[in-house]
């Protein structure tokens, strides 16, 4: 081989470039994970804080088939609190009500782009 010093630089440039993904995050890309808290007026969300992080989209889902499947409206919880089961009405106007706050941070954070907001409107949208 007559270019082994040109093939080992490329190759090392090459293995560099494809493996920057894993080693660049942890490096330099170090972003505070977000906290969106509940207003002070609500004490407790639908489901515990935990679930509701690690599920609140299976529960729209749900909530969303259970309405327009089932025509229930009404969300019982365990403890007996009763909701509206409405994004709009009940998530967005009652205690999120600051959607570039509490949604978007995490949503931006985690990369995801959910669907919602094409038929869903931010309250501070619908005036």
């Amino acid at each position: 081989m007559y270019d082994k010093g040109k093939i080992l630089t490329g190759l090392v440039i090459f293995v560099g470039l494809v493996a920057s993904p894993f080693w660049w995050n942890p490096l330099f890309g170090k972003v505070e994970k977000p906290q969106p808290k509940l207003p002070a007026a609500e004490k407790q969300c639908v489901l515990p804080k935990a679930e509701m992080r690690a599920s609140h989209m299976q529960v729209i889902y749900e909530w969303r088939e259970t309405v327009v499947r089932g025509g229930d409206r009404i969300h019982r919880t365990p403890d007996g609190r009763e909701f509206d089961m409405s994004l709009s009405n009940t998530c967005l106007k009652k205690c999120h009500t600051d959607k570039k706050e509490f949604c978007d941070t995490c949503h931006t954070y985690l990369a995801v782009k959910p669907f919602c907001w094409d038929c869903h409107f931010d309250p501070k949208e619908m005036g």
